[in-house]
């Protein structure tokens, strides 16, 4: 019976978690430094060569059996992560070099998947057989396979440093990869640079390696000097970007042809994201696209003639996938001595060439041993023919009269001082080869082999002979398999900046918002009675100004959401809900409108002793706080979650909110049916989003449900009572006082609902320094 163990639940979960991370890091994710592969690329790639000779001149089969016999004998997983692997390893718009070569549908670059591995067939690529072509020399290390019925190479004898050249993308636990690919040549290159001086530095090394090379092609936007930062440190990000060309047409719009794009983006997403620019019309003068690739990219953009095309193009690297960050991490398995089990680490780029090299020197040494001990082993056989020959009769005598094959080779052994081995070879000598002119040909042979076991001889003794060597085997790969670059370094781009104001045709426009949640944008309104309103919505503010303008929407929960006058859809239905601007939360609502035209809020110069920055606004809330802030930091279009003005009490909510001027008082009351008066300037302007100041002290339970800003006599804020009694709070009837008392009573009894709900007045803007003559006009 077994023996039950008593363990805590938390040992034993770290345990086993830190044997599954290990696994996930070391047999799964992440790549080898010798030969850039994982474990399962290496198990195809073995099997395809070793199981099933699928060498570059033979016959394709189905990728089903190659699946199959993969995931049988070597890597028990899933198919399908096996068959996507050897998808990638076919795809030339994945691999600047691929290792498969395959027949039938394996993908495309408009993100179509391969189909189904029943219907598709491979066999290894020529430069795979580099990988594998020295296994047969017992130049690496073997282990068992997961059931001990097999054996598997730790690793493969690499003769280029495939993880550069490949690159490699991985997620472990805790750690990630991401390899970019690069030139062969320029890779090679370096590795020889390094062979020929062995205290060169990564300067020495970049003037060879010019950067990444992707197989889609592309150009990479940077400096030597960021270059250089993300090798060293092995970790960075460049910027990578499609190649395209003008074509002017004899008749209709000229085009823009993207000719390549970013590496892993689907080109059908890129397509489908330009089109979007169109159906939207964020691009006015962008007109039509269409998808012409064939095996090479082709998408067509065609524009309004008179446009200046590189301004185009700068919107839509910066709008659509045209234009990616590519990162990098040279994180990958790097050998421990002692063990068969690599350890990961993040290296620079000349640690990983210097493995490679280093690794490429101890499979040279081992091949070279392995040649010399079969050249010094068919060396003593052929000695025994040679010594035979020359006592031919007596030979023939010997074994003629012994009494069998066991007899014969004791007496040979005996009388011609021969081992086991040579006489076995003597005896097993066909007839034919007694001939008086074969002798001739073992002795040419003989002298061949060993004029080559000296070579050999004196490469094994000679570390300097071996690195020239593997120089020139380097070489020589650079000379057969060598592609031209594909990916164009640009260290400095002269080309115009994008501006979002660029594509905007100015015209003034009237922005109306609802109660409800509706936003619109119309040339002019006329009779704002007139407008269309959903059943039991009202118009709370209506506001004006350029296209090219600011407009920001202030949410009861304390949020600034800025866009352009643009970007409001121009309708003349009921308009948009504002989710479709904006991310609000539920419960959210906006309460004000304001437009950051300067023709209508003037900015002053900023100056170092204004802090917070004019213009400020004001803002009260329903728990009697108020705040003063700076509108400066939100004048730029924010994101759709859009930007904190203020941070509110659980349950408070801002009820009213405008902008202030020098001399302002605020008015607010509350439901008990007390009013406060007091200067706008006595509220704390906060620096950053607070929680304000107490502008009426409340009795619990009590709240605002009114305020205003007073900038006059006879401004007042009108409010009603639950029976629907008037009340007007005025600085003709009451007197201002210090902010954070009770205030006034208005009445003895009862309760204030709230204030009288006031349509806004039509917008105008000053006749002079309009846009056009296109502006609001008020009834």
């Amino acid at each position: 019976m077994d023996a039950i163990l008593e363990t805590s639940l938390s040992a034993e979960t770290q345990r086993r978690y830190l044997n599954y991370a290990l696994s996930v890091i070391t047999a799964r994710a992440l790549p080898d430094v010798r030969d850039g592969l994982k474990p399962v690329q290496r198990r195809i790639l073995y099997t395809m060569q070793n199981e099933l000779r699928l060498r570059w001149d033979a016959k394709y089969v189905k990728c089903a059996r190659i699946v199959g016999d993969v995931m049988g004998k070597f890597h028990p997983h899933g198919d399908s992560s096996i068959y996507d692997a050897l998808v990638r390893l076919a795809q030339s718009f994945t691999m600047s070099a691929p290792l498969v070569d395959g027949r039938g549908n394996f993908g495309s670059p408009d993100g179509d998947g391969a189909a189904a591995m029943r219907y598709t067939e491979a066999r290894l690529s020529k430069l795979a057989s580099e990988l594998l072509s020295e296994l047969s020399k017992k130049t690496v290390s073997y282990r068992p396979n997961y059931d001990g019925q097999f054996s598997e190479p730790v690793v493969l004898p690499a003769r280029f440093p495939n993880l550069l050249v490949n690159g490699s993308q991985g997620i472990a636990v805790g750690m990630a990869t991401s390899i970019p690919p690069h030139n062969l040549k320029e890779v090679i290159d370096a590795c020889v640079a390094l062979i020929d001086d062995k205290d060169a530095n990564l300067t020495e090394v970049l003037k060879h390696i010019k950067g990444p090379d992707f197989p889609t092609g592309g150009q990479l936007l940077s400096t030597k000097r960021e270059l250089r930062e993300v090798y060293e440190t092995g970790q960075g990000s460049l910027k990578l970007r499609a190649d395209y060309k003008v074509e002017e047409a004899k008749k209709g719009n000229p085009s823009l042809v993207v000719t390549s794009i970013p590496y892993s983006v689907e080109r059908k997403s890129i397509v489908e994201k330009i089109a979007e620019v169109i159906i939207s019309k964020k691009l006015p003068v962008l007109l039509d696209v269409r998808d012409e690739s064939t095996e090479q990219t082709r998408i067509v953009c065609e524009f309004k003639a008179g446009t200046d095309p590189q301004l185009v193009m700068a919107y839509l690297y910066k709008q659509t996938p045209l234009a990616v960050n590519v990162q990098v991490n040279l994180t990958c398995l790097v050998p421990v001595v002692g063990s068969e089990v690599a350890a990961p680490q993040r290296l620079d780029l000349l640690s990983i060439l210097r493995h490679f090299l280093d690794f490429r020197m101890d499979v040279v040494t081992k091949r070279l041993t392995f040649d010399l001990e079969a050249l010094r082993a068919r060396i003593h056989i052929l000695e025994a023919f040679e010594k035979i020959f020359d006592v031919l009769d007596e030979t023939i005598k010997i074994i003629r009269a012994s009494e069998g094959k066991a007899d014969a080779a004791q007496k040979l052994m005996k009388r011609f001082s021969l081992d086991a081995e040579q006489v076995d070879a003597i005896l097993e000598l066909k007839l034919y080869r007694l001939a008086k002119l074969e002798i001739l040909v073992i002795q040419k042979e003989l002298g061949e082999k060993r004029s080559e076991a000296d070579r050999l001889e004196k490469l094994l003794k000679s570390p300097a002979a071996r690195w020239k060597l593997i120089r020139a085997e380097l070489l020589e790969l650079s000379t057969e398999y060598a592609p031209r670059r594909r990916t164009r370094v640009l260290a400095n781009v002269d080309e115009p900046a994008f501006q979002a104001e660029d594509f905007i045709v100015e015209e003034d426009g009237v922005v109306v918002l609802t109660e409800q949640g509706w936003i619109k944008r119309q040339r002019e309104i006329k009779d704002l009675s007139t407008t269309r309103l959903r059943e039991g919505d009202r118009v709370i503010d209506v506001v004006a100004g350029s296209t090219k303008s600011a407009i920001a929407f202030f949410s009861n929960q304390g949020v600034c959401y800025v866009c352009r006058f643009v970007d409001v859809p121009q309708v003349t239905g009921y308009g948009n809900p504002v989710q479709t601007l904006f991310k609000l939360d539920d419960g959210e609502k906006l309460i004000k409108a304001l437009s950051f035209d300067p023709r209508l809020l003037e900015v002053p110069e900023a100056t170092p002793d204004a802090e917070p920055e004019p213009p400020l606004a004001l803002a009260v809330t329903r728990s009697g706080q108020s705040l003063r802030f700076s509108l400066r930091p939100h004048r730029d279009p924010s994101t759709k979650a859009g930007r904190k003005y203020a941070r509110l009490s659980e349950g408070d909510q801002v009820i009213y909110i405008d902008v202030m001027k020098t001399g302002d008082y605020v008015a607010a009351a509350s439901e008990s049916g007390h009013a406060l008066i007091c200067r706008a300037d006595q509220v704390a302007v906060l620096g950053s989003a607070g929680k304000g100041v107490m502008l009426m002290k409340l009795e619990d339970g009590d709240v605002i449900v009114g305020a205003k800003l007073l900038r006059s006599k006879s401004d007042q804020l009108n409010l009603e009572n639950e029976k629907g009694t008037g009340y007007d709070v005025t600085l003709r009837k009451y007197d201002a006082v210090t902010r954070g008392g009770k205030g006034h009573a208005l009445f003895k009894r009862g309760k204030l609902v709230g204030k009288v709900a006031e349509d806004p007045e039509l917008p105008t803007l000053p006749e002079s320094a309009a846009p056009n003559s296109r502006r609001p006009k008020p009834n």
